[in-house]
């Protein structure tokens, strides 16, 4: 079936779900260079020249991306549902993630710098967040219902043995050798800020076969205004009767606190490393090796038992585990213990985000997926953009980045609490 015959809900062939799987191996360097481990210690210890006020920039920049994908992920979930085909959006948000990340190579280590790559980085990341939005609606599309959770899963493992793979190349190639590739200058830490362009270019090149062999829904014979006003018609209705859809309402408040926890902790991690255990760039990218290491592990392993006991208790499983975790790395005064407890977080990173991408697909109407993947990313990132900012200003009030980084535990226990309430639909 070719990418342009494709049906809305017919699924896709095995060359078509590879594909679509493909696309969390392009886009996983982003989250692993550039938010979690290298460039934002870089902004931090280089740009900004402080690790406890890069803390507190940083989690104001994420802030400031979550917010714009907070206010306009509903909207255009809704637009392309009634437009038809997801692929044309997916492709200008990966266009811009890529433009975004690539020109963090301009981000020098100076702090008249602090602006550009801000601005920067919240390019990229709106780029991201929303391409996600888009990506992760075809999985209903090209998968049965009895195989959600496997094709998420492993979609979501195979993302981390793409980040496992672009941390080892930028330790090797460019950070840990005295002669970095392409003959970059360590002096100015060219060796370093060039996982910017490194990641813009692995997401264009990565993604390609998504958009040559994964199937999409049909064009629909509308003009772009009125699919735009039905779009937003559609999602007006959808909130006038999110009442009936209360099961579903409370999945997404509960996803949004304890992975607005989760991805807060991806955006502080690399700058908390960096400040309270001293971890310099290479050590910070072996670390972060590792821990994509023990992720991947987690989320294919996580992938059989999601289809096995469920989406919800699989998800359930997973955030609790983050809590565990979490506490013992925030406690962890000793680098050792600090490395243990990172990797167990890392074991239950991936399957919580795969669990909960495979439970939507379970939950969401299938005429309205895609706006509901939109209210997903609304829910997801309407506390999103305060928690990095919650984690700046404690951290800059205390002065402590311990401080600053335990308000995520209070994210996992709250939505772990509220997930449990949620009913999952009986399977066939």
């Amino acid at each position: 079936m070719s990418a342009a015959g494709g049906t809305e809900g017919a699924g896709a062939d095995r060359r078509g779900q590879i594909s679509w799987a493909m696309f969390d191996w392009a886009n996983s360097p982003y989250t692993t260079l550039i938010t979690t481990f290298v460039f934002s210690a870089y902004f931090a210890k280089a740009v900004v020249g402080d690790e406890v006020e890069g803390q507190a920039l940083w989690g104001y920049t994420n802030s400031i991306a979550m917010f714009v994908v907070a206010s306009l992920s509903p909207v255009f979930g809704a637009v392309a549902d009634a437009g038809g085909p997801r692929k044309p959006f997916l492709a200008f948000f990966t266009f811009l993630c890529a433009v975004g990340s690539s020109l963090l190579w301009f981000a020098t280590p100076d702090r008249a710098a602090i602006p550009l790559a801000m601005t920067f980085v919240v390019v990229g990341t709106v780029g991201f967040e929303f391409g996600t939005v888009f990506y992760n609606a075809m999985l209903g599309d090209i998968a049965s219902k009895e195989k959600l959770g496997r094709l998420s899963g492993w979609a979501w493992g195979l993302g981390y043995v793409g980040g496992l793979t672009a941390l080892v190349i930028a330790l090797f190639g460019f950070v840990q050798t005295e002669k970095p590739l392409f003959g970059l200058d360590k002096a100015s830490l060219e060796n370093v800020r060039v996982v910017g362009p490194l990641c813009g270019i692995w997401l264009a090149v990565f993604s390609l076969p998504l958009f040559l062999w994964t199937p999409d829904r049909p064009t629909r014979t509308r003009e772009v205004g009125r699919a735009i006003k039905e779009g937003l018609a559609s999602l007006a209705h959808t909130f006038r009767n999110l009442r009936a859809q209360a099961n579903t309402l409370r999945f997404m408040i509960a996803a949004m606190i304890y992975l607005d926890g989760l991805i807060t902790v991806f955006a502080i991690g690399g700058i908390y490393a960096a400040g309270i255990h001293k971890m310099g760039f290479q050590e910070i990218i072996v670390f972060g090796i590792a821990l994509q290491f023990t992720a991947g592990l987690g989320a294919f392993g996580f992938a059989w038992l999601d289809d096995w006991i469920g989406s919800k208790k699989a998800a359930a499983l997973a955030v609790a585990g983050l809590f565990v975790a979490g506490l013992g790395a925030v406690l962890a005064d000793d680098k050792a213990w600090f490395w243990f407890w990172g990797q167990c977080f890392g074991i239950f990173g991936g399957p919580a985000q795969a669990a909960s991408r495979s439970l939507l697909s379970r939950l969401a109407p299938d005429d309205v997926r895609t706006e509901f993947f939109g209210l997903y990313a609304l829910t997801g990132k309407a506390t999103a953009f305060t928690g990095p900012a919650l984690v700046g200003i404690i951290t800059a009030a205390s002065g402590s980045q311990r401080w600053g980084l335990a308000v995520t535990l209070v994210f996992f226990a709250v939505g772990l609490g509220l997930l449990l309430g949620v009913k999952e639909p009986a399977r066939k």
